[in-house]
Formats: C-alpha cells, sequence, structure tokens
C-alpha cells in the first residue's frame, strides 16, 4: 500500500511540474524589447552640476508591451573601474521608471539625471534597461565622461510622446 502512495505521490508531483512548464510556454512572449538611445551619444560629455539634467532621449518597442526602464550611470574609469565596493564614495545613479508600462512604442525625452556637483570627473557607464511585461530584458550601454568643462546644450528639438 505504501509503494502505491508513493508512485501516486510521484506521479501528483510529475504532472504538476509538467502542467507549471506548460503554463510558462503558452504565455508566447519571449522577444526582449528594443532600445534605441539617441541621446547620450557614445563618448559624450555630460556636464557635472549646473541647472538642467543629463539630456536624455530614447525609444523603447516590444512586440507585446512593455513594462519599465531603468538608467543607471557608474563609474568605469581608472583603479576602481569595476571594483564597486571599493568606490563608495564615486557617483552613481539608478533609477527605475514606469511611465511607460503597457505600451508598445514609447518615446521617453527627459532631464530627470542631475549629475551633482561632487561627482568626481571620469569615465562613466551610462546603461539602458528595458523590460517588457513578460519579464523579458535587454539593456546596451554607452560610455560617457562626467566633466566640470561640459557645455550645456540648449536642445531645440519637438517632444514627440507615441504609444
Amino acid at each position: 500500500m505504501k509503494t502505491i502512495n508513493r508512485i501516486l505521490a510521484a506521479a501528483a508531483v510529475a504532472s504538476l511540474v509538467i502542467i507549471s512548464d506548460s503554463c510558462k510556454k503558452d504565455d508566447g512572449d519571449v522577444t526582449p524589447p528594443v532600445i534605441s538611445l539617441e541621446e547620450p551619444e557614445e563618448g559624450d560629455e555630460i556636464a557635472i552640476g549646473g541647472d538642467h539634467g543629463m539630456h536624455f532621449e530614447c525609444d523603447f518597442s516590444d512586440n507585446v508591451a512593455l513594462a519599465s526602464y531603468k538608467i543607471d550611470i557608474h563609474y568605469n574609469d581608472g583603479e576602481y573601474a569595476h571594483e564597486h565596493s571599493k568606490a563608495e564614495n564615486l557617483f552613481s545613479f539608478q533609477k527605475t521608471y514606469t511611465d511607460i508600462a503597457g505600451k508598445k512604442n514609447a518615446h521617453v525625452h527627459q532631464h530627470d539625471v542631475v549629475i551633482p556637483e561632487t561627482a568626481p570627473e571620469g569615465k562613466y557607464h551610462l546603461m539602458v534597461y528595458c523590460t517588457d511585461e513578460a519579464g523579458n530584458e535587454t539593456y546596451i550601454v554607452r560610455n560617457i565622461v562626467l566633466s566640470h568643462d561640459a557645455e550645456e546644450h540648449d536642445h531645440d528639438h519637438e517632444h514627440d510622446h507615441d504609444e
């Protein structure tokens, strides 16, 4: 009798695993979103301090629906470039935005990232991540330079907001 109960229990567990896996496969959305970062461009100098934030312009798209995007800026210069535990006093920025949730296409234009006067000059990575509603994620990396000598630009361009 114990053997039959063990066999039935094992069959029940196996059935749950198979059903669980088949539900995951039925989602169908395995395609990650697409990121097209217009600004900042590779190698751009970004002004430290000042009244205006970094100019960020980007298009996101997905075959089903977007969920969020994240901007991550971290130091990438010299001895502490990727030893983040040793780079505690260096500038970093990380923020997730959900204003694109539910859209298939979104154009983002913002000046939300302000580089504080205390940020050290140098080379940084700008990473942009995008996640869709199914949990698929993609990212891109740009090398930027933070500088006290960088010019703040007035950007004369249209503000498009696609949905």
